[in-house]
């Protein structure tokens, strides 16, 4: 069991397997039953066997992953409890991203990369809408102009509905109303500052999957506390980066361990309101990316909130408290119980309404790929600092990164514009 990676206990020790934590996961709960703590602890037993992690930082709360824990009675209380021999205070290796460029590296993208669908769904637009979006893609394509950042976009739409008459025959109509709802939808989405989130030097998901001179996977925070108040935003940027993993990754097949942990945090605004089009995408990439060595772990408050057809793809699942006061949350108990294998010593149902702090029912894959029987655990604490950081501390972080100095400096070289 040394290979474990160590949720917590109850009766015996419970974890998930390295070789199967990319048939992907789930940790839901509600809010302040252990969540984001489960996430660090995670987070950090990959980073310690060599697997390098992605997550969104959405409370300002896991810059602590950087700094080494200790002086916390109440984790110290909890090591004691589990008898964990040979608790490691340390820090993990951290590079931090900001798409505001504030609190970590700027990361970026480019409209080309982002593509007309998932652009689409950032804006919010129609069907008639996102055909004149196809139009400007394709004919910016087929000029050799680069659409780079949204002065691009501005300057493609304009260009578009000035010689609509002779892109007609080829297109379909292009109405200026059309042209000017997606103009106004690029002004909101500037004042939101989703602006900075396309431009050069563009992320290299290379830089996503590193390892330090220690052979520790690098844990990729993304500072998303301002960024979760315009949820569009940071639903697309996560999908998009899922995605651009998915096309780029070569196929690896079964590996011992990943070559890389994704955790969706928040995840039902990945699935409010999206198309279709759009949750079949999410279906395909999470179903095939785990032949691309890549685990993806949603973290949200309530199972239902995603999609059964993506629930049925994760195999490793931790489940603290849920809070059964409306008919609503009695359903989603009763749902939560029953996607579990059924314990017979156990009472899922009633478990998950009794569940305190700290604790929860996990159940993960065993070497044949099967789930375990669910069990009621004490989570293992991370032997990382729990809590936010100071400025200072981010910034010496930031320092002595591996990307230092590579993404810090915008470019605007010649496109569309």
């Amino acid at each position: 069991m040394s290979d474990l990676i160590l949720i917590g206990k109850g009766s015996q020790p419970i974890g998930i397997l390295p070789r199967m934590a990319n048939r992907h996961g789930l940790v839901a709960g509600a809010t302040g039953t252990g969540k984001t703590v489960t996430l660090q602890r995670l987070a950090e037993s990959f980073s310690r066997i060599g697997v390098p992690v992605f997550l969104a930082d959405i409370k300002g709360d896991l810059g602590g992953i950087s700094q080494p824990g200790g002086q916390n009675q109440r984790v110290a209380d909890r090591v004691a409890k589990l008898g964990l021999s040979n608790f490691d205070y340390s820090a993990c290796p951290v590079t931090f991203w900001d798409i505001l460029g504030e609190q970590g590296h700027p990361v970026r993208t480019t409209i080309s990369e982002m593509g007309p669908l998932l652009l689409g769904r950032l804006l919010q637009l129609n069907e008639v809408q996102e055909g004149v979006l196809n139009v400007v893609f394709h004919v910016a394509d087929e000029k050799g102009w680069l659409l780079l950042d949204l002065k691009d976009l501005r300057a493609m739409l304009g260009y578009v509905a000035d010689n609509a008459g002779e892109l007609r025959t080829a297109f379909g109509n292009v109405s200026a109303a059309s042209v000017g709802a997606i103009q106004r939808r690029l002004l909101a989405l500037e004042q939101q500052g989703g602006a900075n989130l396309f431009g050069e030097p563009a992320l290299d998901i290379q830089d996503l999957m590193q390892t330090d001179e220690r052979g520790r996977g690098i844990v990729n925070v993304l500072a998303a506390d301002r960024l979760i108040h315009t949820p569009a935003v940071y639903a697309t940027f996560l999908l998009w980066l899922l995605s651009e993993l998915f096309e780029q990754l070569p196929e690896v097949g079964d590996r011992d361990k990943p070559k890389l942990v994704f955790f969706f945090d928040e995840a039902h605004l990945l699935f409010s309101d999206a198309p279709k089009v759009l949750v079949d995408k999410v279906e395909q990439v999470v179903r095939l990316i785990r032949s691309k060595g890549v685990g993806v772990y949603f973290v949200t408050q309530n199972p239902l909130d995603v999609p059964d057809s993506i629930l049925g793809q994760l195999g490793n699942r931790v489940q603290h408290a849920l809070r059964a006061f409306t008919p609503r949350d009695q359903r989603a108990v009763r749902a939560a119980a029953q996607t579990f294998r059924p314990n017979p010593a156990l009472d899922t149902e009633r478990a998950i309404s009794e569940l305190g702090v700290g604790e929860a029912l996990v159940s993960a894959l065993d070497p044949s790929g099967i789930p375990t029987m669910v069990a009621r655990v004490l989570v293992a604490p991370p032997g990382s600092r729990i809590g936010p950081i100071d400025t200072a501390e981010r910034r010496a972080v930031m320092a002595s990164s591996l990307v230092a100095g590579v993404y810090d400096v915008a470019v605007d070289r010649v496109s569309a514009y």
